[in-house]
């Protein structure tokens, strides 16, 4: 069996991360734009891009075992591209190199960008509960005082408002 079926499932891989980090940049910008329409769209899109990428994976573990198996190189439970480097032909070897350098580095930077998004929708996520907070009445008061002054344990008849009363 020869690497460059394995070259043609890697450089695959690579188009799919590169489109994949191209979708969590998009995603940035949804974020930031604090547009749900098209984020979600943006995640369906993601989650097929996932799967393809899952796929390929698959296909790339089955041929690299069956090259190790070929060779009649031990490997671990997942056989690795640096495994296959090891196990490759000198002229094969320098090919495999650069596009697993390629892919680690897509890898690097699509694992920055969802970083970002997460930061990006946690803050979202903390504002929204702070304005909710803002919104609802507050009732974690443990003593209060009734119209004589003298406090009171417990909750007292009068009632609570909040800067928003949603009663309609």
């Amino acid at each position: 069996m020869s690497v460059e079926n394995l070259i043609s499932t890697l450089e695959k891989l690579e188009r799919m991360h590169k489109s994949l980090l191209e979708l969590a940049q998009k995603k940035t910008e949804f974020i930031k734009a604090n547009d749900m329409e098209q984020l979600d769209s943006m995640l369906k899109t993601e989650q097929a891009h996932v799967a393809a990428i899952e796929t390929l994976e698959q296909q790339r573990q089955m041929m690299v075992t069956d090259y190790l198996r070929a060779k009649g190189i031990a490997f671990t439970d997942t056989p690795t591209v640096a495994e296959l480097i090891d196990a490759a032909e000198e002229s094969e070897k320098q090919a495999l190199q650069k596009i697993r350098e390629r892919l680690v580095n897509l890898v690097t930077e699509l694992k920055e960008q969802n970083d970002l998004n997460q930061r990006l929708v946690l803050q979202s996520l903390q504002f929204v509960n702070f304005s909710l907070d803002m919104l609802r009445p507050q009732h974690n008061q443990t003593s209060t005082f009734n119209y004589s002054g003298a406090e009171v344990r417990g909750e007292t008849n009068v009632s609570k408002k909040s800067f928003y009363d949603s009663q309609a």
